[in-house]
This record gives structure tokens, sequence and C-alpha cells, in this order.
């Protein structure tokens, strides 16, 4: 069975500056704030309460900030944070492939700066290691952002769904993989798109479904929601 703690996080670090922070100030994406707290504090703390004790930020975009946070923070006893510099355009799949020799050829998990999930990662990294494949993706099917209308014969709404859940599933960002994951990564390619279909093509590629909650914060509308779920002390990802 794979041990959790034995088992190093990389977090992709590297977004460009974003003013969901409010003030218009210039930024790192991984920084911006849940309930006080950078986002990217809030991901380490969900793998830690997990079992998962060793973590590479992997930084970018005004990298040297998120390097101080990781620094400067007060992490659980016995979880190591360490800030790695990737190169400030780096595709997310060079950025990994940087830190292939501190990874070595077992098991690690991957995922974003930017998402929050209340899914069990012990189990995605034991599914993973039972299924033999090169890597295995969280899949999670998302709310959509607006309401659903099904028309019957002429105009008459037979059906009306508010922001109901996708039928269909997507990548979910938390992610484990093994050395196999290196073979198909470029160093001026992203990670999304062709090394995962890649994978996929080959039979490669797993993945752990997921029906709980996910979101990811790309806008200042999902920040807000995030924070209201925090303040009102209804965070599902908060297990610590």
């Amino acid at each position: 069975m794979a041990d959790a703690s034995q088992t190093p996080v990389v977090i992709l670090c590297g977004g460009r500056g974003t003013r969901l922070s409010g003030d218009g100030a210039a930024l790192a994406k991984p920084l911006v704030e849940i309930g006080g707290m950078p986002i990217v504090w809030h991901v380490v703390m969900l793998y830690c309460a997990a079992g998962f004790r060793e973590f590479l930020l992997l930084t970018g975009y005004l990298g040297d900030q998120v390097a101080r946070f990781a620094e400067e923070t007060e992490w659980p006893d016995g979880v190591t944070v360490t800030a790695v510099d990737t190169g400030e355009d780096t595709p997310t799949g060079g950025r990994v492939l940087r830190v292939r020799d501190r990874l070595g050829d077992g098991t690690f998990c991957l995922t974003y700066a930017d998402g929050l999930t209340d899914a069990d990662l012990g189990a995605v990294l034991q599914q993973h290691e039972a299924s033999g494949a090169a890597a295995t993706v969280t899949a999670v099917r998302p709310e959509l952002p607006f309401g659903v209308v099904e028309i019957g014969d002429g105009a008459t709404v037979e059906r009306f769904m508010e922001k109901p859940r996708m039928s269909d599933w997507v990548n979910g960002g938390f992610i484990c993989a093994g050395s196999g994951l290196f073979d198909v990564l470029e160093p001026e390619a992203p990670l999304e798109g062709g090394p995962l279909e890649r994978l996929a093509a080959g039979g490669e590629l797993h993945a752990y479904r997921h029906d709980g909650f996910w979101a990811c914060m790309d806008t200042y509308k999902e920040a807000a929601m995030l924070n209201g779920l925090w303040e009102r002390s209804e965070a599902p990802w908060c297990r610590w």
C-alpha cells in the first residue's frame, strides 16, 4: 500500500498575477486569499489532512512572493514546503520536468494551486497504486454556471434546472503519477492536452471519480463563493 507520508506533492504555482484579491495589487495567483490565508495554503492543508508531508511549490510569475510565503509560514509538525523556481513563463509540463531529479522514479501527487476539493486524496493515491497506470486524474462533474432549460414541442418548457451538474466528467486537477508521466512531457508544452491524451490513447491514464465538492478559483465570483463558504464555516474542503 502507498504511504502518503512518503509521497511528495507537487503544486503548480506559476500562474500569472491576478486582481482576484480585489485590491488591484500585483499578486501571484496562489496567494489570493480564502478566509485570510492564501489558497495554496488551503491546498497544502487538505493534503496534510490526508497524511501527506512533503510539498514542492513550482513557482513562476512573482515566484519570490510564493517562496517568501512558504518560508515564513508555520506549517504543521513534520511538514516541509519548498518553493522551486521553474521559470517565469515555463509551460506546466516543463515545470514538472524541471523537478524530475527531485522526484525520482517513485509515485508523486500533482495538482494546481487554485483548486479545492473534499475528495479523499489518500484514496486517490491508493487507487493509483493499485491500477498500475502511469497517471490517475481525479474526475469531477462541476455545477454549470447557469440554469438548463428543456423545451418540448412548441415553446413549452418541460423542465428547468438551476445550475445542474455536468453530465460529462472533467479533469479536477488532483493527479497521482509515476515516472511514466515524464515519458510524455515536453519542456515547452503544457501538461494538459497532449501528454494526458497520449497516456489515455495508450491505456495508461486512469480516473478516480469524485461526485463531491470541487471548485476552481479562476474568477472574482468564484473567489467570493469560496470565501463565503469559509466565513459561514461551510467549507467542505476543510478537514483539518
